[in-house]
């Protein structure tokens, strides 16, 4: 009889997350979902609690866990500005004592982990686009750096974890992604202006609205996931993941206004400290080795986006 792998996936109510749990679970995996629930939502993975090969455990990995798991893919950490900074200590605990503890976790039952981890490991970037060559330019002590650093910190106690213990290690360094299940009041760009669209208040930018960003959608990332976690032992990343497409935020918000017929103004307020003006993916070594390409062209995406938060919008509970 064919055992399915069984797999944890740490922040799995999360947006990523909850979407990597639907693609593990239709791939026919079983299933470990954990999550404290901090920006995760019961909503994201409700429709998944009645799977046999489906289970939801509420744990916060800062403390130890200790389950028999074949693979571990550690999500958890808020992503976006207003959530990391709202409790910048704990977000560098989670991604310092939660690497540690899954880290712990993956020695110890000898499983295959991976890490999230994220362009801003690159800071405000000189280089441009991004090679996982690069160093960053990044500041240890300013207000985003509770993020930064403490990603920056988890991959390198994976790479050591690696040398030292000799454990199957995977790091993705995760670009800009968006889709259905953001958080409604997250302060990311393209859930920031979708709502403002739909709610006829003006769209607000940071900055001049020059500054770039690349948007991959959710499917094309958790694709790309999946294909690193399934690659030979030798290839451990870091490993870019993001859409290679650059779009200035200015075009951005006239696209989401355009998509959603709304008649708001774009209204400009200065840029955040450290808030970086370009960021795009080289993603030459995702397309080597994981033959991953994202396909979801950023208009289709943003359809799907829309009507997701149209239908949140409409929700009693939202």
């Amino acid at each position: 009889m064919h055992l399915r792998k069984r797999v944890l996936v740490t922040g799995g109510a999360g947006f990523l997350g909850s979407h990597l749990c639907d693609q593990l679970i239709d791939e026919k995996y079983d299933v470990l979902c954990v999550d404290n629930f901090y920006t995760g939502s019961k909503r994201n993975v409700a429709h998944l609690l009645g799977n046999t090969y489906f289970e939801l455990v509420r744990h916060d990995i800062t403390f130890p866990l200790y389950v028999e798991v074949d693979e571990i893919y550690n999500l958890a950490c808020p992503a976006s500005p207003i959530h990391y900074q709202e409790d910048p200590v704990q977000t560098t605990k989670v991604n310092v004592h939660g690497s540690i503890n899954m880290l712990g976790l993956a020695k110890r039952i000898k499983a295959k982990i991976l890490q999230a981890s994220t362009s801003e490991v690159y800071g405000d970037p000189t280089v441009h686009p991004q090679p996982e060559t690069y160093h960053g330019n990044v500041n240890c002590i300013g207000p985003r750096s509770c993020y930064d650093e403490g990603k920056r910190c988890a991959e390198t106690l994976f790479f050591d974890y690696y040398r030292q213990h000799n454990l199957k290690i995977k790091v993705a360094r995760i670009f800009n992604t968006y889709g259905p299940r953001m958080h409604l009041n997250d302060g990311r760009v393209i859930s920031n202006f979708i709502v403002q669209a739909l709610k006829g208040k003006p769209l607000t930018i940071y900055g001049n609205g020059n500054q770039t960003r690349s948007f991959c959608y959710v499917d094309d990332l958790i694709g790309g996931l999946i294909r690193l976690m399934n690659t030979d032992d030798d290839v451990t990343g870091p490993i870019n993941l993001g859409k290679p497409g650059e779009f200035k935020i200015l075009e951005l918000a006239e696209k989401i206004m355009d998509l959603t017929n709304s008649e708001s103004e774009i209204v400009f307020k200065p840029m955040p400290i450290d808030d970086p003006m370009q960021r795009k993916p080289d993603i030459t070594l995702a397309r080597k080795y994981l033959e991953w390409e994202p396909e979801v062209a950023l208009e289709e995406g943003l359809k799907k986006t829309i009507a997701y938060f149209e239908e949140l919008l409409r929700s009693p509970l939202s």
